[in-house]
């Protein structure tokens, strides 16, 4: 077997339990968000905006858990699969962290680790940062790091295509509209990122028979600390535009996200709903893939098929 392990490489979310940064603690959900903003005086007003965002879904994220979640489901799958490989989960802004889960893994004496990034479009910030990250860990632990190979990208598999698809069989009457992570614009013309969004959607709408169909990005920073442009439309000019064009109801699928976080349930289910409702218009918000059994075995089998490939090598 060319690996012995597997780590899934995710985002995180803040969880209960003080990081002890702080005295007085601002709660987990300020450092979090400080963690990834950083302390500029200028972003501050965005740190207080989207910790608030956290506290209207009652002050924490599921994200952590939805991830274990899927890394018991994708281990029980490879076994099932004759692959007995651990499978771990790692975070990028919280605990578990990236660097000690790598630490973990060369502890147990594993040498040889597959990485999944848990991001299904290519961008420096939601591809290469995590392995940059990984790559740190392992710089960190000299000689005893595991050598770590990746996963390669899925943004058209037909398993993630049928996740998503799944969620949206009940909605063929309302207007469908993909959201991913908006990104600054200096940073998509670099990266597939942008064209990956679009080949998931229109995989989808294949699936679906749906030939009409929209896509919008969420999530935009809010502050006015730089003036950079952003990847468009934003979701919510999508969802009054298309009720301006007698839309009666509207169903967003966010295929840019792989579980439920703060992104899908307050950018989404609070703030996208609240403009729905503005604008006259019904909202649905379709399922993320979360553990669904065709992302699951899609992530098994391409393991197992890059593991044959290694072995025989």
């Amino acid at each position: 077997m060319p690996y012995d392990n597997i780590l899934l490489a995710a985002f995180g979310g803040p969880t209960p339990g003080c990081c002890k940064g702080q005295s007085p603690c601002p709660g987990e959900a300020h450092c979090f968000v400080e963690g990834i903003l950083g302390k500029d005086p200028k972003r501050a007003g965005r740190v207080k905006e989207v910790a608030s965002h956290y506290r209207e879904i009652g002050g924490f994220s599921p994200f952590n858990e939805l991830t274990f979640r899927q890394a018991e489901s994708l281990q029980k799958a490879l076994a099932h699969r004759g692959l007995k490989l651990p499978v771990r989960a790692g975070m990028r802004h919280w605990s578990p962290w990236i660097k000690d889960v790598v630490a973990e893994i060369a502890k147990a004496g594993q040498k040889r680790t597959l990485a999944v990034i848990l991001a299904p479009h290519q961008s420096a910030v939601s591809w290469d940062w995590y392995q940059k990250v990984v790559s740190e860990a392992c710089a960190a632990l000299g000689p005893s790091a595991p050598s770590v190979d990746y996963l390669d990208p899925w943004p058209t598999h037909p398993g993630f295509v049928k996740a998503v698809a799944d969620g949206l069989k009940h909605s063929s009457k309302a207007a469908l509209v993909f959201t991913a992570h908006a990104i600054p614009m200096a940073v998509a013309d670099k990266a597939p990122y942008a064209r990956q969004f679009q080949e998931t959607a229109a995989a989808v709408a294949r699936e679906l028979s749906r030939t009409e169909y929209f896509c919008a990005y969420q999530s935009q920073a809010s502050d006015t600390a730089t003036s950079m442009a952003w990847t468009g439309p934003d979701v919510n000019d999508q969802i009054r535009d298309l009720a301006a064009k007698g839309a009666k109801s509207v169903v967003l699928s966010p295929i840019g996200f792989l579980c439920d976080h703060v992104e899908v349930l307050y950018d989404l289910d609070v703030a996208a709903k609240r403009t729905a409702a503005e604008a006259g218009v019904a909202f649905t918000r379709a399922p993320t893939v979360g553990s669904h059994p065709a992302f699951i075995g899609m992530l098994a089998d391409l393991i197992a098929q890059k593991a044959a490939a290694g072995a025989s090598v």
